[in-house]
């Protein structure tokens, strides 16, 4: 019997909030209203503070906001 050997782990992308605000094409305070509201994507708080999403969580949020033609 041989042990199994785990796949080595992909680490996941995570993006600051200038990085999605960069990307959205929206301003920081926008941002934060939108997480006030609880209509922001998922985010991560570090213990120092600082906020990261990670990109499967921004992806899925951008697929949330879709709205047909």
């Amino acid at each position: 019997m041989s042990a199994r050997v785990p796949a080595p782990r992909r680490p996941v992308e995570k993006l600051t909030v200038e990085q999605v605000c960069d990307e959205l094409q929206i301003a920081r305070s926008t941002f934060y209203q939108w997480r006030q509201l609880g209509k922001a994507p998922k985010c991560i708080r570090l213990p120092n503070g600082a906020i990261r999403i990670r990109r499967a969580d921004l992806d899925a949020w951008l697929d949330g906001c879709e709205v047909p033609a």
